[in-house]
């Protein structure tokens, strides 16, 4: 016997469901795709795009320095470490601003590397405007010490060709530059008013002295490290400037005001007064008072600025004496 079969009924939801094909993950993935890479393509052009509108940080200008005084506990970890004199000689960190026979205060100026053409030409400017015996003068005793961040071996020629008569020291592990809050740069900055020659000048300046120093042209410093001016009184900073480029040492007529000097602006050099042409003429050894030739160690004995002082009170008082009678 024969067995008819059911008509299959079925709506027409159910056809369009069987009659249209689902879709594939492929598909659906499509538009998400494009539109994360078009994202990426374009996060990479801006990025390639600002990298190219800007330079290297250390080329971008003036880099952020700490306004702030170096704190009690700052100094307290700099006070004993070591700073060399040109024969090697080394002192504690602290014996420059405290103890018998220093000058209640002290500046402390903070150099690059012993062949930077700036810093020499900022210690030329200084010392034809601020001299040891003007700062003599002062109601309280004043002494200036410059510390730079290369090997004690160039200590002589950099005294020599910056013509300074403070004492120099060094301190080439920067652990000082590091605690008191000093940076590292390569930006070169506006040009200051200390600086009285051309930027050719005193880089061919340090050319020479390199390579005149043969392989102690190596330890000048690191050319990255920048410094600055630190002002102490009674143990203490009371004022302080960092650098925040390659050329920016506080003005020297800042320094006088801060000094207690007046503000009259540092007097103009001869041409040439850098020494480049002289530089190789240069014997390292200076002339002391009596006209002997002796070695520059540049330090000055502290015990000597209070008697010079006691020494300058007593003429000025014995002329003051002359002219009452």
């Amino acid at each position: 016997m024969t067995v008819a079969a059911e008509p299959t009924t079925m709506d027409n939801s159910s056809i369009a469901a069987k009659s249209t094909p689902a879709p594939s993950s492929t598909s659906a993935t499509t538009p998400t795709i494009a539109k994360d890479v078009t994202s990426a393509t374009n996060a990479t052009e801006a990025s390639s795009s600002t990298s190219a509108a800007e330079p290297e940080p250390d080329f971008e200008g003036n880099v952020s320095v700490s306004k702030s005084m170096p704190t009690q506990a700052d100094l307290d970890k700099c006070a004993d470490l070591l700073v060399l004199d040109s024969d090697g000689a080394s002192r504690p960190f602290k014996s420059l601003y405290m103890g018998e026979g220093v000058a209640p205060r002290q500046l402390i100026i903070f150099v690059r590397h012993f062949f930077c053409g700036n810093c020499q030409e900022y210690l030329r400017t200084l010392s034809s405007s601020i001299t040891p015996e003007s700062l003599l003068t002062l109601p309280t005793p004043t002494f200036i010490t410059v510390i730079g961040c290369g090997r004690p071996d160039l200590i002589e020629m950099y005294a020599s060709t910056s013509n300074c008569p403070f004492p120099i020291y060094a301190d080439p592990t920067r652990k000082l530059y590091d605690l008191l809050g000093m940076t590292n740069t390569l930006d070169l900055g506006k040009k200051p008013e200390y600086i009285q020659t051309s930027l050719f000048a005193t880089t061919v300046q340090s050319i020479v002295q390199v390579l005149k120093t043969g392989r102690d042209g190596l330890k000048g410093g690191d050319i990255r490290q920048v410094g600055g001016e630190f002002m102490f009184e009674d143990g203490r900073v009371v004022w302080c400037h960092r650098m925040r480029n390659t050329r920016d040492h506080a003005e020297v007529t800042e320094l006088r005001k801060i000094l207690g000097l007046d503000d009259s602006k540092p007097p103009m050099r001869k041409r040439w007064s850098h020494g480049i042409r002289d530089l190789g003429k240069r014997s390292g050894s200076w002339k002391n008072k009596e006209g002997k030739e002796g070695k520059r160690s540049g330090s000055v004995p502290r015990a000597e600025v209070p008697e010079k002082l006691d020494e300058r009170r007593e003429e000025e008082e014995g002329g003051r004496g002359g002219g009452d009678e």
